[in-house]
């Protein structure tokens, strides 16, 4: 098939490969502009999906906006079966989504209707789910309300970090896209629409919400780490520096919310405690929380903010 490929990141690359791999004729991929970077912020530095793209010799497209009659008009032109989309990070206008014969398909990472919207991986952690998945459907005008085509689900481990269940899904969602479409192009691709209930959204996660509040239960303090690692990174304040937290497990004992309880720098919480594993001080690199303590002189009954 003809297919218009549109992503960004690191998520969406292994299913461009996958479309390449499997025959179809990728005649575009649409992706963020080049982002500056460098210390001085003068170089500019192509997407994920850009290098991928360039790589097979796909023409590649980073409109400012996909509204409007030209913007229209050149997608219109590609002729494409189908698009299909990966994190791209734009809204569709209906015009672009009803251009493809066969419409737009989403890869998205929860098990919808749960987590529509930006940030699913983390918030599904965050909020101490035990499964997840990942999902190809048709594209709509509403966030992510598209009826779904194929589902494969996941299992959350109980210290699983954002990051690792982003690696596992990445793989997944694009074995489950390629799958989708050698259906649709059989004509054997049926979709089933989201239910009403169950509907939860996964907001952009905010700066604000990154600070660990040690008043909260153990669980809830090791799923809000885990759910943040290893970026944007949940964080607590020592000697007025910040520290981030990348890895954390379940600890013994309890105490006043912040104080440090042995030497192995297990934190009490609101209920229970957690042990701090891996941590990254401002500027730093990561380190185990043992290598950190021979830095700094915390002891049973300190405080961390």
């Amino acid at each position: 098939m003809r297919v218009v490929f549109m992503g960004t990141p690191d998520f969406a690359v292994p299913t461009l490969v996958e479309i390449v791999g499997a025959g179809h004729e990728v005649v575009a991929a649409y992706t963020r502009a080049p982002a500056a970077s460098g210390r001085r912020g003068l170089d500019l530095v192509p997407s994920p999906v850009h290098r991928t793209a360039e790589r097979f010799g796909i023409p590649v497209l980073h409109p400012a906006s996909l509204k409007g009659e030209e913007a229209a008009e050149t997608f219109a032109a590609f002729n494409a079966d189908v698009a299909v989309v990966v994190a791209y990070g734009r809204i569709l206008p209906p015009a672009i989504l009803q251009a493809p014969a066969l419409g737009c398909l989403n890869l998205h990472a929860s098990l919808l209707p749960r987590w529509r919207g930006a940030a699913p991986i983390q918030r599904a952690i965050m909020a101490g789910d035990k499964e997840t998945g990942v999902a190809a459907m048709r594209m709509e005008e509403g966030l992510d309300t598209g009826p779904v085509g194929l589902v494969e689900r996941v299992t959350i481990g109980p210290d699983m970090t954002a990051g690792e269940l982003h690696d596992r899904l990445m793989g997944i969602g694009a074995d489950l896209m390629g799958r989708a479409l050698a259906a649709l192009e059989r004509g054997a691709l049926g979709f089933t629409p989201q239910p009403a209930d169950g509907v939860t959204y996964a907001a952009k996660i905010d700066k604000s919400e990154t600070r660990i509040d040690w008043r909260r239960t153990a669980n809830e303090v090791h799923d809000h780490i885990r759910g943040l690692s290893p970026f944007p990174g949940a964080w607590f304040e020592l000697d007025g520096a910040r520290v981030k937290v990348l890895r954390s497990t379940r600890g013994e004992g309890s105490g006043a919310p912040g104080t440090v309880l042995d030497d192995r720098l297990t934190i009490a919480c609101g209920e229970g405690a957690v042990r701090l594993v891996e941590v990254q001080k401002a500027g730093g690199k990561a380190m185990p929380a043992e290598e950190f303590l021979r830095g700094h002189a915390l002891k049973a009954g300190d405080g961390v903010d």
